[in-house]
C-alpha cells in the first residue's frame, strides 16, 4: 500500500495533461471532450424518458431542454474541474502525493458538479457512485490480502437484500419506484392490500379450502356453441381456462383466476418475456450498426446467450417467489408477512441464472438508504441534509483514485465511461512513473510511454526518481 506521506517532485505535464504542457489548455480540452460526450449521453436519454412517461408538450417546450443542459453541465464540470484541481494542487504541495493524484483533485470538482446537478437525480446519482465505491474498496482490499473473497458472495448478498425487500414490500414500508418496480414483478396479488379481498372471497366457504369437489366440477356449465367449440382459438382459451381455474388454491391466496401451480407458471413466463426482450432491447443499438454489412447479426440478436439469462432470472425469481408463498401458506394455513423473507431469500437463487455484482451492490445499497430513511422517520437515526452531496463527491473521488493508480480494481465500464468522458485522455496519464507507489498503476498499460518535450519536464523521461 502506497505510503500517503510520500512524494515525488514532478510537474503535472509529466504526470497529468502528457498530451499538451499547458495547464490551461489540457483543462479546456478535457472541458470540451465532455461536453460533446455528455450531451450525447444525455439528450437521447431524457428525449427516450420523456416519450416513454408521455410527457405533455409543455414539458417539450419548456423542461426538456434545460434539464438536459442542466445534466450536461454537471457531468462536464465533473471532468473539467478534475484536471483544473490536478494541477492545482500540484502547485500548491509543489509535488505529487499518492492521493493528490486521483482521490484530492476529485474531491472538490466531483463537490461543485453535484451542486450544477437538479436535486431529484443527486440521490440516485449518489447510490450508484456509492455502490460503485464500495465496490472499488473490496476489490483493493482484496488485492492487498485483507479480505477474502466468499464465493458467490453476490448471490448470498442478492439473497439477504432480495429477503429483506420482498419483507418491506408485503408490509407496505416501500414507497416510489422501488414499490412501484416490485409490483410490477411479482404482481399485484402479493400486496398486503388484497389481503382483506381474498378473505371475503373465501368467507363462505373455509371448510371447501382451494380444491374444488367433484359435485362442484360435474355442476359447471360445459356447454358451449357449436360454432366456439369447432374454433381453435375458443378451444384454445377454455384449455387455458381449464388449466387455470382447476387445481389446488389455498383459501389465503390472493390470485383468484389461478391455482397455485398456474400462477407460478404464468409469472415465470411473463417476467421471462420481460426480461428476454429487454435485453434484446439494450443490444439493438450495437448490432443496428453492422446490420447493413452483416445482416446475420441481427439474427444473433435474437438467440444470444445473455437474453435467456436475463429472461430466466427474472422469471425463475417471480415463480420461486410466488411458488415459496403458496407453499407456505398451504403449509401454515395463514398468509403471514413473515413468509416474504423466506420466500425472497430462496428467490434470490435465481442470480445463478445471471451472475452479476454491479445488481448485488445497486440493490443492497438502495435497501441501506432504504433502511436509513425509515430510521429518520422512526426518530431513530439523525438526519443530515447535504449527506447525499459528500456522498457522491467521496465516492467519486475513490472511483479517481482507483482510475489514476489501481485501475485493475475498478469496474470495466466505469473504466470505458471515463474514457468516453476524456476522449481517452485518461490512457495517456504517465503510470510508470506512478508505480514508485507501489499500487500497481501501470499493470494495465505495460509498454505505454508517453512522449514529453524535454522543454516542460523537470527530469528526463528515462530517469527515475526515488520517493521523497
Amino acid at each position: 500500500m502506497a505510503a500517503f506521506s510520500k512524494s515525488i517532485p514532478h510537474n503535472c505535464y509529466e504526470i497529468g495533461h502528457t498530451w499538451n504542457p499547458s495547464c490551461t489548455v489540457s483543462t479546456l480540452q478535457v472541458t470540451a471532450g465532455a461536453l460533446e460526450a455528455s450531451f450525447k449521453i444525455y439528450a437521447p436519454l431524457y428525449l427516450i424518458a420523456a416519450i416513454l412517461r408521455r410527457r405533455k408538450k409543455d414539458y417539450y417546450l419548456k423542461r426538456l431542454i434545460p434539464e438536459i443542459i442542466q445534466s450536461t453541465s454537471f457531468l462536464t464540470a465533473n471532468g473539467g474541474l478534475y484536471i483544473a484541481f490536478f494541477c492545482i494542487l500540484r502547485r500548491l504541495l509543489g509535488r505529487f502525493y499518492s492521493w493528490s493524484t486521483g482521490f484530492g483533485a476529485a474531491l472538490p470538482a466531483s463537490y461543485i458538479a453535484i451542486l450544477i446537478e437538479r436535486k431529484s437525480r443527486r440521490g440516485l446519482l449518489t447510490i450508484y457512485m456509492a455502490n460503485l465505491a464500495t465496490e472499488t474498496i473490496f476489490r483493493m482490499a482484496v488485492r492487498r490480502g485483507m479480505v477474502s473473497p466468499i464465493k458467490h458472495g453476490e448471490i448470498l448478498l442478492f439473497c439477504l437484500t432480495a429477503s429483506i425487500y420482498m419483507f418491506f414490500f408485503r408490509k407496505d414500508g416501500l414507497q416510489g419506484f422501488a414499490f412501484s418496480a416490485l409490483k410490477f414483478i411479482v404482481g399485484k396479488e402479493e400486496l398486503p392490500t388484497h389481503s382483506l379481498q381474498a378473505e371475503n372471497a373465501y368467507k363462505g366457504a373455509p371448510e371447501r379450502g382451494a380444491i374444488e369437489s367433484e359435485s362442484e366440477r360435474r355442476e359447471r356449465p360445459q356447454s358451449q356453441p357449436a360454432s366456439c367449440r369447432t374454433s381453435i382459438a375458443a378451444l384454445t382459451r377454455r384449455l387455458l381456462e381449464s388449466v387455470c381455474k382447476r387445481g389446488p388454491r389455498h383459501r389465503c391466496c390472493k390470485h383468484y383466476h389461478d391455482n397455485c401451480i398456474s400462477y407460478c407458471v404464468k409469472g415465470f413466463i411473463r417476467m421471462f418475456s420481460v426480461g428476454y426482450l429487454i435485453q434484446c432491447c439494450l443490444k439493438v443499438p450495437s448490432t443496428f450498426r453492422q446490420a447493413f454489412t452483416k445482416p446475420s447479426r441481427l439474427l444473433s440478436l435474437l438467440y444470444h446467450k445473455e437474453n435467456f439469462q436475463l429472461g430466466a432470472f427474472l422469471g425463475s425469481f417471480v415463480s420461486i417467489y410466488k411458488g415459496t408463498s403458496c407453499f407456505l401458506r398451504w403449509v401454515r394455513n395463514l398468509d403471514d408477512e413473515l413468509h416474504a423473507l423466506v420466500a425472497g431469500f430462496l428467490a434470490g437463487i435465481s442470480m445463478f441464472f445471471y451472475k452479476s455484482t454491479s445488481i448485488s451492490m445497486y440493490l443492497f445499497s438502495k435497501l441501506v438508504e432504504t433502511m436509513y430513511f425509515k430510521g429518520i422517520e422512526a426518530g431513530r437515526l439523525p438526519y443530515f441534509p447535504y449527506a447525499d452531496t459528500l456522498i457522491y463527491a467521496v465516492s467519486t473521488a475513490i472511483c479517481f483514485q482507483a482510475a489514476v493508480m489501481e485501475v485493475q480494481n475498478l469496474r470495466p465500464s466505469y473504466w470505458k465511461f471515463l474514457l468516453r468522458l476524456t476522449k481517452g485522455r485518461f490512457l495517456l496519464m504517465n503510470r510508470e512513473v506512478l508505480d514508485i507507489f507501489e499500487t500497481g498503476a501501470s499493470q494495465e498499460f505495460q509498454g505505454f510511454r508517453p512522449k514529453l518535450d524535454p522543454k516542460y519536464t523537470l527530469f528526463p523521461p528515462a530517469v527515475d526518481v526515488q520517493l521523497d
